[in-house]
């Protein structure tokens, strides 16, 4: 009986851990957000308690995924791309392996005023975990130890580099690693999550590789696999790749945000003018745009992302501010200039967490249509050293095990807003 009681309360115990993980890009289901609670309403003035900070990250805009008390981050460092782990309870380093076999070169650092370095999420899955590098290293690694079990490059499929590198951070699904390439054999690749052999290749879509990650979601029942691309939102089957329906968009220059799935439909946004969109799917998959006039330009989010809470879209958008949007109408609930910087967000815990992409100050908001209710604010500090170049502090918060995690370039900070 003492037995089975110890080896209860080990489970017990090791529960928690898992709910708070952040295993991949915007949290465990891709979307933002976390179930995790516990987490404080009000921030003293001056902000949490930092807890640690890490000052070799390197050049990038990787942002972490923390799974079993480790933090996987990429960055470059000594002229490779690396994927770091990090003890998430000391911020000390337990490891670190070079993504390519070949240095960065100076054309490579995609240095029209942006930098260089990394700019996925790990995603981490059992004993694995996979990363995208910007020069095109498809990359699987042992998650205790950081040895190379597989590698593919993007290039090798077909694809080209875009403008500011590969950014998507690969979804695990089904036994595969699923990613964008892009170009005419198949812009969307999956390979087995094991081996890194293809498992199919989408030939009904060509189109050049942007910056979104792609979602596993189901619609009446079917999962699919949803991306956005350049000119049309996608549905795929995860069998075998088969395009199940399209749905054209107006991007242009760079699409980054990820799409938001709930209710049978898709909402995109991306910015340079594209806009917004909410594309229902009727149970045969048939694809209907439902925002018309100026919903459709309401909310034309940059590369801060958007969450959905309920009923209501939150986020940045390009020069309006932030906003709360309704997913089924498109209507605007509310609008918040007052000063606040165009960012990234995350949600926990029935608040908001926004980031100001210049200064670097974060705020903490009530998640209510109701209007910006501000809960406490701070100033990132301290930031980078590095020459910027044109780059400003564009990595997405990140809210695990009661820590809030925030990264400007090689400096990575670590908060207790527990409770």
């Amino acid at each position: 009986m003492l037995r089975l009681f110890s080896l209860f309360l080990l489970l017990i115990l090791a529960l928690p851990a898992l709910a708070d993980d952040w295993p991949q890009w915007m949290g465990p289901n891709r979307d933002g957000l976390t179930a995790e609670t516990g987490l404080l309403q009000e921030w003293p003035e001056g902000g949490p308690e930092k807890v640690w900070s890490y000052e070799k990250c390197g050049l990038g805009y990787s942002g972490p995924a923390i799974v079993g008390g480790t933090l996987y981050v990429m960055g470059e460092r000594d002229k490779y791309e690396q994927l770091i782990a990090i003890d998430v309870a000391t911020g000390e380093e337990r490891w670190a392996t070079n993504l390519g076999d070949n240095e960065v070169q100076e054309n490579e650092k995609y240095n029209e005023g942006w930098l260089g370095g990394p700019r996925g999420t790990p995603t981490v899955v059992g004993d694995r975990v996979y990363c995208l590098a910007s020069r095109g290293e498809l990359v699987c690694l042992n998650s205790q130890s950081g040895d190379m079990v597989w590698t593919k490059k993007m290039q090798d499929l077909g694809g080209k580099t875009p403008a500011w590198g590969y950014a998507e951070s690969p979804l695990v699904v089904d036994g595969m690693v699923v990613c964008t390439p892009g170009g005419g054999e198949g812009a969307i690749t999956a390979f087995d999550a094991k081996t890194g052999e293809i498992r199919w290749r989408c030939t009904e879509l060509n189109d050049i590789a942007h910056y979104s990650s792609i979602l596993s979601v189901t619609a009446h029942g079917k999962p699919m696999l949803v991306q956005l691309l350049e000119k049309r939102a996608v549905g795929l089957s995860p069998e075998d790749g088969k395009l199940l329906w399209e749905s054209p968009f107006d991007g242009s220059v760079a699409v980054i945000p990820t799409p938001l799935f709930h209710d049978n439909s898709v909402y995109i946004t991306s910015g340079y003018g594209a806009g917004c969109q909410l594309i229902t799917l009727d149970d045969e998959l048939k694809p209907t745009a439902v925002y018309e006039g100026a919903a459709k330009k309401l909310m034309a989010n940059h590369h801060g992302g958007v969450v959905r809470i309920g009923d209501h879209v939150y986020g940045h958008s390009d020069n309006k501010g932030w906003l709360c949007q309704n997913f089924a109408t498109g209507k605007r609930e509310w609008l918040e200039r007052g000063g606040h910087e165009k960012g990234a967000i995350a949600y926990a815990d029935g608040r908001l967490y926004c980031l100001g992409e210049g200064a670097g100050e974060i705020y903490l908001i009530a998640a209510s249509p109701e209007g910006w209710e501000e809960h406490g604010h701070f100033k990132l500090e301290p930031q980078t050293e590095m020459d910027r170049k044109g780059g400003k502090i564009w990595t997405h918060p990140v809210i695990s095990g009661g820590k809030l995690f925030l990264r400007d370039q090689d400096q990575l900070h670590c908060y207790d807003v527990s409770l």
